[in-house]
């Protein structure tokens, strides 16, 4: 029987941890690094995959994860809440569903 590892998120802490944030990026992306050092900046606790290091199994999990809220296969996506999705690096949107 294979093991079935739990996909690996990387945990950022902070001190603003009222919303569950997870973000997922592209370990080279510009966009997503940037969005990466605008969480950090104003101390959102948050999760990160990047996607281009998982495995096809996971991969596969994560774009299911963003087809089915809607999303487009387009990184850096963050989701908010298990509910409001965010394509691309939107600092407008992303002040406004963290309320900062």
């Amino acid at each position: 029987m294979r093991d079935k590892k739990k996909m690996q998120t990387i945990k950022v802490p902070g001190k603003n941890n009222k919303h569950k944030v997870l973000m997922y990026a592209i370990s080279t992306c510009v966009w997503c690094k940037r969005a990466k050092k605008f969480l950090t900046e104003n101390n959102i606790e948050y999760e990160y995959v990047d996607v281009d290091v998982c495995n096809r199994e996971d991969r596969d999990k994560i774009r299911e994860a963003i087809l089915s809220r809607g999303g487009r296969l387009s990184y850096p996506t963050v989701i908010v809440d298990d509910r409001s999705l965010i394509t691309g690096f939107n600092e407008g949107q992303l002040r406004e569903v963290l309320e900062i």
